[in-house]
């Protein structure tokens, strides 16, 4: 008997509501707006602000993914096509695991995900944190297929989380004017290996060897009184591995799949700046207009990027059932990560925001 297949069945993102231009960044700096156009290929970022937190981002793009699921006629049931679809469409109930890949959770115990299951009507599903940095949405989608595998669950709900902003240094012209908020998430289920939405090879990797050229110090986040509370980066050895273990990734994952790049619809890459994603595309030969690219409108959101470049792709019809897509991507510690698979017929909301009332956030 065929082992199944994970197969996406639906996808939703959110950014908090503050958007912050080149220009607020760059007059901090002590620059122009180009520069920072020029050096990132961002020219606005989602920032957190007293109506957003990192659990909310969370939380609205799990609701987005699950409502996308409902509206694309994944009903929650079986196979068979028995239904399980509540009156608000979200299948929060017919979840089996909830994995959340992030590393800026607003507290290192609990992990976010079984609170987050809970709030999503999931509660008692399986649930669990992925730290693998910027590599962690596809990291958790290789962990969400190997369940589905072994049929220990039918769908799982991943959810892709980062807020940099408590970690950034606003003098830190390497940092500062890189990185964004955003959260995205995507429901997976039990099918067909052939079938759109599928989920067809990975390729995971590390090298422990570079953990200090992409860091926060211990001991750090925002007003902690030991060590340097910011993320900090070596720009230019960061660039190098990072296109080089994304080549060789997606060359890997290509070769698992029986494909090549001249077979790959769209390339959806970690948005880590402009000038990486140009030059992992070039030396892949893939041309731009196969190329999603979101670091303009959200700047580098680190395993947020990716559901958020899918959702954006979704959204506009960019894409279309069947097609053949290659996801790659590098983080901190080093990791990296790439998968193929086949885009799926489901309905992708807009973006959304997220916006509590100020006593709900965590400081």
């Amino acid at each position: 008997m065929t082992a199944p297949a994970a197969v996406i069945a639906g996808l939703g993102a959110c950014v908090p509501p503050r958007a912050v231009d080149n220009a607020v960044i760059a007059e901090r700096l002590g620059v122009t707006p180009e520069w920072v156009r020029d050096r990132t290929g961002v020219v606005t970022r989602n920032l957190l602000d007293d109506r957003s937190t990192t659990r909310g981002l969370a939380l609205e793009a799990g609701r987005r993914a699950l409502r996308s699921a409902a509206a694309s006629g994944d009903q929650g049931g079986d196979p068979d096509g028995s239904p399980a679809r509540d009156p608000g469409g979200v299948l929060g109930a017919d979840i089996d695991a909830v994995i959340v890949a992030s590393w800026t959770q607003e507290q290192a115990c609990p992990p976010m995900a079984p609170a987050l299951a809970s709030e999503l009507g999931a509660g008692g599903a399986a649930a669990f944190d992925v730290g693998a940095t910027c590599a962690g949405f596809v990291y958790a989608l290789a962990l969400a297929a190997g369940l589905i595998a072994a049929g220990t669950v039918r769908r799982v709900l991943v959810i892709a989380v980062e807020t940099h902003s408590p970690y950034l240094d606003p003098d830190d012209r390497v940092t500062a004017p890189l990185f964004g908020d955003g959260a995205g998430s995507a429901v997976l289920r039990a099918g067909l290996p052939g079938e759109p939405g599928a989920l067809v090879a990975f390729d995971l990797g590390s090298d422990g060897t570079g953990r200090d050229l992409l860091r926060v110090a211990p001991g750090g986040r925002g007003a902690e009184p030991c060590g340097d509370p910011f993320l900090r980066m070596a720009g230019s050895p960061v660039f190098l591995h990072a296109v080089r273990r994304m080549v060789s990734s997606s060359r890997a994952v290509l070769g698992s799949a029986g494909m090549t790049t001249a077979d790959v619809d769209a390339l959806v890459a970690h948005q880590a700046n402009g000038r990486i994603m140009k030059t992992v595309a070039s030396r892949l030969t893939i041309p731009p207009p196969r190329v999603v690219e979101t670091i303009e409108r959200f700047g580098n959101t680190g395993c947020a990027s990716i559901p958020l470049a899918l959702a954006v792709a979704g959204g506009a019809q960019a894409v279309r059932p069947g097609d053949r897509l290659l996801l790659t991507a590098f983080g901190a510690g080093f990791t990296w990560a790439s998968a193929v698979l086949t885009w799926p017929d489901i309905s992708v909301p807009e973006i959304g925001t997220q916006a509590p009332p100020a006593r709900e956030r965590k400081e």
